[in-house]
């Protein structure tokens, strides 16, 4: 249990939020985090429900059901990637929707505005091609949700990249999911915490950065994205002659 010297409570997904370097000139802090969900009092009980209600929903809201499945239990087996998805399949039992659904990959846009549209896209399309999925209900309902992320302080430093190779099999899932995942909403060039840190050192580090920029944030876990991570360090970051 790591006890936090710092707790900052920042919005999920907001793009007027100023923009706040996650670490110091000199060193990488390393950081943990928690998802507090809150209440939209907005549910669907049809597929045209989700769509209307997707169309308007706060875009933290998008957010905590794409990614937020990377912090649910690591000891279930996820179905799908996205809540859209797993819902399609249980709610729905349209296997065809919740297919085409789990394969958005929200790293793949430029941010939540065009990846709410690229989910109402194949929402659309598929009430389209089945008329009864306008009306027709679920067996369970969508209950949209919000989340707030708070971030804890460890309170660790490094001060040069080889200290990461013996400190990151040891990072927290939530940690990995902080560095590696949310970093893409709060840095403005859409790169995760290690390799914008590594661009300090200029092109010394270029190779491993290739090796992170190839590391899938969205199809992974996090227990898996943590030992890719350990592993492109390992490799592409030798460690110093004593």
């Amino acid at each position: 249990m790591v006890e936090p010297t710092t707790v900052k409570v920042l919005p999920m997904a907001n793009d007027d939020a100023p923009f706040c370097p996650p670490v110091a000139a000199d060193a990488f802090a390393i950081k943990d985090c928690a998802l507090l969900t809150i209440a939209t009092g907005k549910k669907a009980t049809t597929l045209k429900e989700l769509q209307n209600h997707l169309s308007t929903i706060d875009p933290d809201s998008i957010y905590l059901h794409v990614w937020g499945s990377q912090l649910e239990s690591q000891f279930e087996v996820r179905e799908y990637n996205n809540h859209f998805a797993s819902w399609a399949r249980r709610g729905l039992h349209d296997d065809t929707l919740a297919e085409r659904l789990a394969m958005v990959a929200p790293n793949e846009y430029a941010d939540l505005e065009e990846l709410r549209q690229e989910f109402l896209e194949v929402i659309a399309e598929r009430l389209e091609e089945k008329e009864y999925l306008h009306w027709v209900l679920a067996t369970e309902p969508f209950e949209f949700i919000r989340s707030t992320i708070v971030v804890f302080d460890t309170a660790k430093r490094v001060e040069q990249p080889e200290e990461l190779i013996d400190l990151i099999p040891h990072l927290s899932t939530s940690s990995i999911f902080y560095h590696f995942i949310d970093a893409r909403r709060r840095l403005p060039i859409n790169q995760d915490d290690f390799r914008y840190w590594l661009t300090c050192w200029g092109d010394r580090y270029a190779e491993l950065n290739h090796h992170l920029a190839a590391i899938d944030p969205y199809f992974n876990g996090l227990t898996t994205i943590r030992q890719q991570l350990a592993n492109a360090f390992e490799r592409y970051c030798p460690r110093k002659s004593p």
